[in-house]
């Protein structure tokens, strides 16, 4: 399959791509350090039409494809992995089923602000007792009129502690099992909805994630998203586009951990030559190289298995799978080509190293990814 960009596409690759080298990637490292959320740099991302990448024009979005998405995401990422997850939240787990599931009112309201950048979006699926098993759902909407009345804490919240608008899965039949999940979207500044402090985490410092709390929130029937007792479809179609965007960040992470090893082997000297110049080094860069590459076109593949209009679980899983794990393995050896150097602050790797990891977590872990292909083969 080849993968030949549009005119169009080089434009938006140009575009981000100066974007992230003058605005983006000289305060990512400062933002990792303070874990401050990049409100600037998110509002900027608005200004150019990278919050609602596939959402319609006459919707508030910038109407292009997913691998536009994905060519975008990965340029963002290779800047700050913190500011790439906050673009694809937004993209694909807030905007993405909106578009597929919401009504058009639901579209005026909440989907034209998200995608201009106006307002900020989470997905709020995960809870204590319910991660990598998303059908668990402990939070409850229990019916009121003709409304529903939320209650129950999600966990790990991407976006959450700065989020205007939010996609909950809560029980509304808790008897039926996954057939018994919906989708509501709430103003996250009503009454009834809390947020916990923002979690210290490992890497994508940038970006913030926190408990939601959910105490007697009253939703009307407006707010439902999709069908009653579809929320459990809802979830996983988002995840499947959600899983794309996080392959893309992973390519971007690998990419930029791949050019700064690439770059320090280049100019670094030792018994007398360049580091490059060592067999050793050179195969391991060859390898991160070849299965970058590999990384992206399996991100694309995924991409246009989307656009196609059919399923593309297996496809996303894949991609995601693969492209988390090369992520971690190009940062790991990016600060191997460093030694010492890449294991402290003043090189970048390390920061490149830790915001791997996260990609192998969230939005299913390997694990989970493993699984769902394993499925796939069962069924074709």
């Amino acid at each position: 399959m080849e993968f030949e960009r549009t005119d169009e596409q080089d434009a938006l690759v140009r575009m981000c791509r100066e974007f992230a080298d003058r605005e983006v990637r000289p305060v990512a490292a400062a933002n990792d350090r303070a874990a401050k959320f990049p409100a600037d740099l998110v509002a900027r991302l608005g200004e150019l039409g990278l919050m609602g990448v596939e959402v319609p024009v006459e919707l508030g979005g910038s109407g292009l494809d997913t691998i536009a998405y994905v060519l975008a995401m990965e340029e963002i990422s290779a800047a700050c992995a913190s500011t790439g997850v906050i673009m694809s939240v937004n993209n694909s787990l807030v905007c993405d089923p909106l578009l597929k599931f919401g009504t058009p009112e639901q579209h005026d309201r909440f989907l034209r602000p998200l995608a201009a950048g106006e307002q900020l979006g989470c997905f709020m699926l995960s809870e204590p007792e319910a991660g990598s098993d998303a059908a668990a759902q402990k939070t409850v909407a229990r019916r009121d009129g003709d409304g529903w009345v939320l209650d129950g804490t999600k966990n790990w919240i991407t976006n959450g502690p700065q989020a205007d608008v939010g996609i909950v899965l809560a029980m509304t039949e808790p008897a039926a099992g996954h057939r018994g999940i919906s989708a509501f979207v709430v103003d996250m500044h009503g009454e009834g909805i809390s947020r916990g402090p923002k979690d210290d985490k490992l890497g994508i410092r940038a970006s913030h994630t926190c408990q939601v709390l959910f105490e007697g929130h009253r939703v009307g029937p407006d707010r439902l998203l999709g069908a009653e007792g579809g929320g459990f479809k809802v979830a996983m179609t988002t995840l499947d586009c959600g899983r794309i965007g996080i392959a893309a960040q992973a390519v971007g992470i690998a990419r930029a951990a791949f050019e700064a090893a690439l770059d320090y082997a280049s100019v670094r000297r030792t018994f007398g030559k360049a580091v490059i110049e060592h067999q050793a080094v050179a195969f391991m860069l060859a390898d991160m190289d070849t299965e970058i590459q590999a990384a992206r076109l399996l991100t694309l593949r995924a991409a246009a298995a989307k656009m196609s209009g059919g399923r593309h679980t297996g496809a996303s899983a894949m991609a995601k799978l693969f492209a988390s794990e090369t992520a971690n393995r190009v940062a790991k050896n990016a600060i191997q080509v460093h030694g010492g150097n890449g294991y402290v602050t003043e090189y970048p790797v390390e920061r490149f190293y830790r915001d791997a990891k996260i990609t192998e977590i969230y939005e299913g872990t390997s694990e989970i990814q493993r699984l769902v292909i394993a499925s796939q083969l069962l069924k074709s």
